[in-house]
């Protein structure tokens, strides 16, 4: 890069394309437009490329690589895999989820490989009624996801438009017209199975079931579309290869990297920095914005519009996986996405716990095992010992109760562990494997950990409230960013991250559709 960056009081250098915010969905930015011939450079502030997609050795003389932050893959469409070459491989986990009834010592475990063992386990925990009408329900989702899926790679669709794809007007208004807890009420009788289906309403969502804004909905909606199926799988190699994929790409095709820079301004097409104490510049015909827009916002002096995280993100390594109380066989309970306190009245009571400014108590929260689908994570011995990783998110603990001291963050991590440990059959504390210091091998992440350390404001995991994947029928999509749903703020920036419209997760389609915005805007231009 030294032929194309300079200090500020020499000529200021021009590239095609400049990306701020070198994740994933900045890296995939970056590898679509180089590919096309444009120059480009990408500014990452951290001292690492991946942004919330990376792994990390994070105990002391342990060898286990840890998805830090972000975790499994759905919304990455084989399209975006396709066309860049990325050598990734995504693993299908055969257990939905297993979730233990509160104050018993039996579960309801849902099994895609089993139908009768799903079936004998809704009649366990009481919900035999419900079997049926789960199946019903999630037949309507992929419905839904039959419809929506395909438009995400291409331009925004209308609202009137899923409606005639979805070609059921029932489905349509249950789902994207009416507060997802009308018809989980409606679907449902029994208190646990409602919770199960509305927890993929609250990751890192803090609403009522009922909230009239739909956040709620539009949260679910991304959970149950990804590849047409809802699916969410494991990144073998943990997040941190896939990553590293959209950097080998983006670097093979020409795309030029600088870590350890901060934009500390955008105006007019020109993007200064600071690196290595000195301020840089450089202007550009395009500037893509992949980082949080309340940054973008903020260094522009603009009020951010409202935005808040909602959950506290522990990992852990255990010695081998804990017993449950039903008996059930761990690997089973553990292989899909195991939700402990998330009752249906569990969820509603902790959002108002939080409403109220307390932690909720119990902690509702999921967990997932990368390790038992992914051992490859482990090294060698860790594998052969039968050690287990364990990520546990806990929901509804919004950022506005967030003070930050090592008391809260040591409060929090003992709520996660008394939340599991209520449903188990021995305390998580006995399993949990020591680093070389002898300190547990346990990280506990707030939405404050997320704003200091990867920008992502009031920890919000989104960068802000989600959106539809759809246009209104009134909306003008008359510009190349307006029609990919990258339009920001700001006259000339577009964004390329989880604040674009269809952006959040680890998708990379906010990167793609920045990138498809540009290409047809220089189309557009000849």
């Amino acid at each position: 890069m030294s032929d194309a960056v300079h200090s500020a009081n020499v000529d200021i250098p021009r590239v095609d394309a400049v990306i701020v915010g070198g994740g994933h969905n900045g890296l995939a930015a970056a590898a679509y437009l180089a590919r096309e011939g444009l120059s480009v450079l990408v500014l990452e502030r951290q001292e690492h490329l991946g942004g919330a997609t990376v792994s990390a050795l994070a105990f002391p003389g342990v060898d286990a690589k840890l998805s830090r932050y972000s975790y499994l893959v759905s919304l990455l469409p084989q399209q975006i895999i396709d066309d860049l070459g990325l050598d990734i491989e995504l693993v299908r986990r055969r257990y939905a989820s297993y979730t233990p009834l509160p104050g018993s010592d039996t579960g309801l475990l849902v099994d895609h490989g089993d139908a009768a063992t799903s079936a004998a386990s809704f009649a366990a925990v009481g919900g035999e009624p419900d079997a049926a009408a789960w199946s019903e329900f999630y037949e309507r989702t992929a419905r839904l996801a039959g419809a929506i899926w395909p438009t995400m790679t291409e331009p925004l669709p209308r609202r009137s438009e899923i409606r005639e794809a979805v070609a059921d007007e029932e489905t349509v208004r249950d789902f994207l017209e009416r507060p997802l807890g009308e018809v989980l009420e409606r679907t449902f009788e029994n208190d646990l199975v409602r919770g199960v289906a509305l927890t993929d309403a609250l990751i890192s969502t803090y609403a009522d079931a009922h909230d009239s804004d739909l956040q709620q909905n539009i949260c679910f909606l991304y959970h149950v579309i990804g590849g047409a199926t809802g699916d969410w799988d494991v990144p073998v190699g943990g997040m941190g290869r896939v990553s590293a994929e959209f950097a080998r790409v983006a670097g093979e095709a020409g795309a030029r990297t600088r870590t350890g820079a901060e934009v500390i301004d955008v105006r007019d097409g020109e993007v200064t920095w600071r690196e290595d104490g000195r301020e840089h510049r450089v202007r550009a015909d395009h500037v893509l914005w992949a980082a949080a827009p309340a940054v973008l916002d903020r260094i522009r002096g603009l009020d951010p519009e409202p935005v808040e995280g909602a959950q506290v993100k522990v990992n852990m390594l255990l010695d081998r996986l804990p017993e449950l109380r039903d008996g059930v066989d761990p690997e089973a309970a553990f292989g899909g996405t195991f939700h402990i306190n998330e009752s249906y009245s569990q969820l509603q009571h902790a959002y108002r716990e939080a409403q109220n400014g307390r932690f909720p108590e119990p902690l509702p929260a999921e967990i997932y095992c990368h390790s038992l689908s992914d051992p490859s994570i482990l090294g060698q011995a860790l594998q052969a010992s039968g050690a287990q990783t364990l990520t546990v998110f806990a929901l509804h603990v919004p950022h506005r109760l967030i003070a930050g001291t090592d008391a809260e963050r040591g409060e929090l991590q003992q709520r996660v562990f008394d939340s599991l440990s209520s449903v188990l059959a021995e305390s998580i504390e006995d399993v949990i494997l020591r680093d070389a210091d002898g300190n547990l091998c346990v990280e506990t992440k707030t939405t404050l950990d997320l704003q200091d350390t990867l920008e992502m404001t009031a920890g919000s995991i989104f960068h802000g409230p989600l959106s539809w994947p759809f246009a209104e029928d009134d909306e003008p999509l008359d510009s190349p960013a307006r029609r990919w749903g990258v339009e920001s703020r700001h006259e000339g920036i577009l964004l390329a991250g989880a604040g674009s419209r269809r952006g959040g997760g680890v998708s990379a389609l906010g990167g793609y559709h920045a990138a498809r915005a540009v290409l047809e805007s220089r189309r557009n231009e000849r």
